[in-house]
């Protein structure tokens, strides 16, 4: 496992990365729609989040229509989003809650409290988990979280930045946030999912394209790996 002036050198590498995959700014969004955003977004990529986003305002009238609907028609509304059975039955059940605590589709009171508070109330959905409230907590109410979902998981384990045998989310986030300044985190979230989507794949990972290679361990095996290879496939000489 690196030490923190390693950790901070593969971070500076990761940052660095803003060049190779571009980032745009986090969207203005209620903080309903930042937390229908955030089921979205666990597992997938920007680009496809995104792309689900706008088919569910194309296809539905309002959070109300989508609310009555069946999972199936939800889950065909969001196009090649991964998961997408089960993150329309998620969506059913979120709207569902909030309608049933609020009577409104309205979480901005949220604003006016505490984030400890805030996040609290977030995790009393059914259908919240720790990726979820920590992107709305990260997007919608300027707190500091890092989202962690299963990509990003995977990626920060190959590099090192997390230990393979911690499993605790809210220990995993509180390593990570005391390495990553606030005002970085959208920005580090994005470059990892980006990452995983074009090289760091759970099997089979593309170790030879990827930018951050030298500094993965995965990325060094499978580097020595074709060392080796080579090597025992040249004729030895006469």
């Amino acid at each position: 496992m690196p030490n923190t002036t390693n950790k901070q050198r593969i971070l500076q590498q990761i940052f660095n990365l803003k060049n190779r995959y571009g980032a745009g700014e986090p969207a203005g969004r209620p903080v309903l729609e930042h937390f229908v955003y955030g089921v979205l977004r666990e597992g997938a990529t920007r680009e496809q989040a995104d792309r689900a986003f706008r088919l569910l305002g194309d296809h539905f009238f309002d959070w109300n229509e989508i609310r009555v609907s069946t999972s199936r028609e939800v889950e065909e509304s969001l196009g090649n989003l991964p998961d997408a059975e089960h993150k329309a039955e998620r969506l059913i059940t979120l709207l569902q809650e909030i309608f049933e605590t609020t009577f409104s589709f309205d979480l901005e009171p949220l604003h006016k409290k505490g984030l400890k508070q805030s996040a609290k109330q977030l995790t009393r959905f059914q259908a919240a988990n720790d990726y979820t409230v920590a992107w709305v907590v990260q997007h919608a109410l300027g707190g500091h979280a890092v989202p962690l979902d299963e990509p990003t998981l995977r990626v920060l384990r190959r590099l090192g930045l997390l230990e393979n045998d911690q499993e605790d989310p809210d220990t995993l986030r509180t390593g990570l946030e005391h390495l990553i300044p606030k005002a970085r985190s959208p920005l580090f979230s994005e470059l990892i999912s980006a990452l995983a989507d074009e090289v760091c794949w759970e099997t089979d990972p593309n170790c030879s394209s990827c930018p951050l290679q030298s500094e993965c361990r995965t990325g060094l095996e499978a580097r020595r790996a074709t060392v080796v290879t080579g090597r025992g496939s040249r004729h030895k000489p006469r």
